[in-house]
């Protein structure tokens, strides 16, 4: 049976600025849904607003897990209801090794396990995506490569098994061995009991991770929605035919994120 996350005329601000102004997305699990869009435009807002980032005030609009308004749950409790988020810029936590984390997050989410079975999960998910045989025993992203953290990100979500994932922008700073073991080993986890939100600038990641809906973000809103179709025109000719075809103009906003999730979960491990 599929699950549903759905996004209700979601408005979201921090105390300078509003940011998203009235997003509408629905996501089954066995989807994978892309956003695109201009520098700014609130894409990785809406992935912080939606695992809870307290960074960010929700004005109005709902976010509906199962059914279930999570607007007013923290972070650790969206991740037990099974949200999982990848950033753009993993942080790095000494003093806290990978596989303590993991362990400890699966734990947390109801998923506790024997050890053995840990550390064989551990080590199929650590071949899968090509990563070092020591990465258990190393603190968690600590002197990391930018795509060894990237593909750390994944393994968490491998092993955590999560109902959603939200991917901000995986493939910045990819190579391109790197690119396609990152994108066959999400590709490869969607299934009915696994669904995923992707926001990438760049189609190239788009060739592993193939979206069902592509949609098109401007102005803190989805403004469009298609299929690969639209990848293609992006790519192409950027986004000077979306402000052409809808006559807007895209706002002069400069995005900055503060990733303070992981920073927490990380926090209570020490």
């Amino acid at each position: 049976m599929s699950q549903t996350i759905e996004i209700k005329d979601l408005h979201a601000r921090i105390p300078e600025k509003e940011i998203l102004k009235g997003v509408n997305l629905t996501i089954k699990t066995g989807e994978i849904h892309a956003i695109m869009g201009p520098n700014g435009t609130g894409k990785s807002t809406l992935s912080s607003v939606i695992m809870g980032n307290p960074k960010y005030e929700v004005t109005s609009g709902e976010i509906i897990l199962n059914g279930e308004n999570i607007n007013d749950l923290a972070v650790d409790e969206r991740a037990r209801k099974g949200l999982f988020i990848a950033y753009q810029y993993p942080m790095e936590v000494p003093g806290v090794t990978n596989s303590d984390f993991v362990r400890t997050a699966m734990k947390s989410c109801g998923q506790d396990t024997s050890l053995f079975k840990f550390i064989k999960g551990y080590e199929k998910a650590c071949k899968e995506l090509e990563m070092p045989e020591d990465l258990a025993h190393r603190y968690l992203n600590a002197g990391f490569s930018g795509g060894e953290k990237k593909r750390n990100e994944i393994l968490q979500m491998k092993m955590l098994k999560p109902k959603f994932a939200i991917l901000d922008e995986i493939d910045s700073g990819l190579d391109v061995d790197a690119l396609r073991i990152v994108g066959e080993n999400v590709s490869n986890m969607v299934s009915d009991d696994f669904g995923c939100l992707l926001i990438t600038h760049y189609e190239r990641l788009l060739d592993y991770i193939k979206p069902d809906y592509v949609h098109i973000m401007i102005n803190g809103r989805i403004v469009m929605t298609g299929g690969r179709e639209l990848i293609k025109k992006i790519d192409q000719e950027g986004y000077s035919w979306v402000k052409k075809e809808l006559g807007i103009t895209i706002e002069n906003d400069d995005e900055k994120e503060t990733h303070v999730v992981l920073g927490a979960c990380a926090n209570n491990l020490k």
